[in-house]
């Protein structure tokens, strides 16, 4: 019985002392879905957002908001395209 104890708890030891092997994650394929996808897409939301801004913008004049709409259209799609590492996409989830 002692036996049986002993060797649980040694088995039990070495296996909690172990770490586990974590595998780097691999970034090739977030990098291709970015440049052949995701850039040219948010690069069109830049130009559209751009035509919207131009339609709005008497609007957003008289409300006094053509900062926050400019940004809101224009800008924030221009630095998800020109700005941010390639593959990276934290900085979208804004």
């Amino acid at each position: 019985m002692k036996t049986k104890l002993l060797t649980a708890l040694c088995a039990l030891t070495l296996l909690s002392a172990a770490t586990p092997a974590v595998a780097e994650e691999d970034k090739t394929l977030n990098a291709l879905a970015d440049v052949a996808l995701v850039r040219p897409g948010c690069f069109v939301a830049t130009i559209g957002g751009t035509a919207l801004f131009i339609v709005a913008f008497p609007f957003a004049a008289m409300s006094k908001s053509v900062k926050k709409t400019a940004h809101t259209l224009i800008a924030n799609p221009a630095k998800a395209t020109f700005t941010r590492p390639v593959g990276d996409f934290s900085s979208m989830e804004d």
